[in-house]
C-alpha cells in the first residue's frame, strides 16, 4: 500500500490528509507508527508542499460533533506537521463527514460552531504551482500498457519540458530510443503536453518487456535522461530503530521507481537545517541525523540532480 500511495503522491500537486476523529481511531494514526505520520511525512518529502488536513467522522458517536474533539486533534496534528516541515498557518483543518456529508460541499446544520470553509473551498483555495516548460522533458513512468491496434503505450506524469507526437523519446536507466506516434490525455489526443498533465503516448519499435515503471522518458536530442551509478544524496534519518552504517541497503521510492540503494560511504554529517558540517566521514547515523551519503542503486535506475529536475531528485527511503 504505502508503494501505491508514494507513487501516486509523487505526482501530486497538493494533498488532502484524511484524519479519524474517532475515539481511538485518531490516537493509531497518530501514534509514532501510525499512518497519518507516515502519509504527512511521505507527501513533505516527495515535495507535495500544499496541504489541507480534513477532519473526518465527526457524526461518530464518540465524536458528535464536537468542537472540543476538534480543537484537540488540530493541537496535535499541528505540531507533528510543523516538525515534518509545512507551515501549520497555511494549513486549513477542516472538520467533516463524508458519511453524512457535513461540510463536504455544503456547510449542514450539525456543526453551528463552524466559521470556516467547506473542504471544496478549501480545494478551491489551493495555488497552481508554476509548471517547469522550458527545462528539458521528464516523464517518470507510472505503468506501460499494451493496446491493441495501438502498441505500447506508458503512461505517467509530465514533471518538466514538453512532449509532442514526432519526438523522439529516450528512456532511462535501459537507454532505448522510439518516435513518439501520439500523446493522449483522458482519451484526448494532444498536440503537446505540459507539466502536470497524466498522459499516454504511443511509442513506435518497444515491446512492453523493455521499458516498465520507474523508468523515466526524455527528449533523445535534448538533454536525454540517463542511468545513474552513484549519487551523493542529503539523507535524514527521521525513525530508525539501530544505528546506520556504510553497507545498509534499503529499497528507495523515488518519482514511480522503487529500487534497493547501498549507502556506500558516509560523506559527512551535517545540521539538518543549516546544511554545515558537523563531522567528516562519521561511523555511523542514528536517527535525528542529516548526513550526505554516497550511494549505488542496487539495480539500473535513473535519477537527477535535485537543482536541475527536483521531483526526480527526492526520494524516501523505506526498510
Amino acid at each position: 500500500f504505502i508503494k501505491n500511495m508514494i507513487t501516486g503522491t509523487s505526482q501530486a500537486d497538493c494533498a488532502i490528509l484524511i484524519i479519524d476523529s474517532t475515539t481511538g481511531g485518531f490516537e493509531a494514526g497518530i501514534s509514532k507508527e501510525g499512518q497519518t505520520r507516515e502519509h504527512a511525512l511521505l507527501a513533505y518529502t516527495l515535495g507535495v508542499k500544499q496541504m489541507i488536513v480534513a477532519i473526518n467522522k465527526m457524526d461518530d458517536k464518540t465524536v458528535k460533533y464536537s468542537q472540543a474533539r476538534y480543537e484537540e486533534i488540530v493541537t496535535e496534528v499541528k505540531s507533528y506537521i510543523k516538525k515534518v516541515g509545512y507551515n501549520p498557518k497555511n494549513v486549513p483543518f477542516v472538520p467533516v463527514s463524508g458519511w453524512a456529508g457535513d461540510n463536504m460541499i455544503e456547510k449542514g446544520d450539525n456543526m453551528g460552531w463552524w466559521k470556516g470553509s467547506t473542504l471544496l473551498g478549501a480545494l478551491d483555495a489551493i495555488k497552481p504551482p508554476t509548471r517547469p516548460t522550458d527545462k528539458a522533458l521528464r516523464i517518470p513512468l507510472q505503468d506501460v500498457y499494451k493496446i491493441s491496434g495501438i502498441g505500447t503505450v506508458p503512461v505517467g506524469r509530465v514533471e518538466t519540458g514538453i512532449i509532442k507526437p514526432g519526438m523522439n523519446i529516450m528512456f532511462a536507466p535501459c537507454m532505448l530510443a522510439a518516435e513518439c506516434k501520439s500523446v493522449e490525455m483522458h482519451h484526448e489526443q494532444l498536440e503537446e503536453a505540459l507539466p502536470g498533465d497524466n498522459v499516454g503516448f504511443n511509442v513506435k519499435g518497444l515491446s512492453v518487456k523493455e521499458i516498465r515503471r520507474g523508468y523515466v522518458a526524455g527528449d533523445a536530442k535534448k538533454s536525454p535522461p540517463a542511468e545513474t551509478a552513484s549519487f551523493n544524496a542529503q539523507v535524514i534519518v527521521l525513525n530508525h530503530p539501530s544505528n546506520i552504517s556504510a553497507g545498509y541497503a534499503p529499497v528507495l521510492d523515488c518519482h514511480t521507481a522503487h529500487v534497493a540503494c547501498k549507502f556506500v560511504e558516509l560523506l559527512t554529517k551535517i545540521d539538518r537545517r543549516s546544511g554545515k558540517e558537523l563531522e567528516a566521514n562519521p561511523k555511523t547515523i542514528k536517527s535525528g541525523d542529516a548526513a550526505i551519503v554516497k550511494m549505488v542503486p542496487q539495480k539500473p535506475m535513473c535519477v537527477e540532480a535535485f537543482s536541475d529536475f527536483p521531483p526526480l531528485g527526492r526520494f524516501a527511503v523505506r526498510d
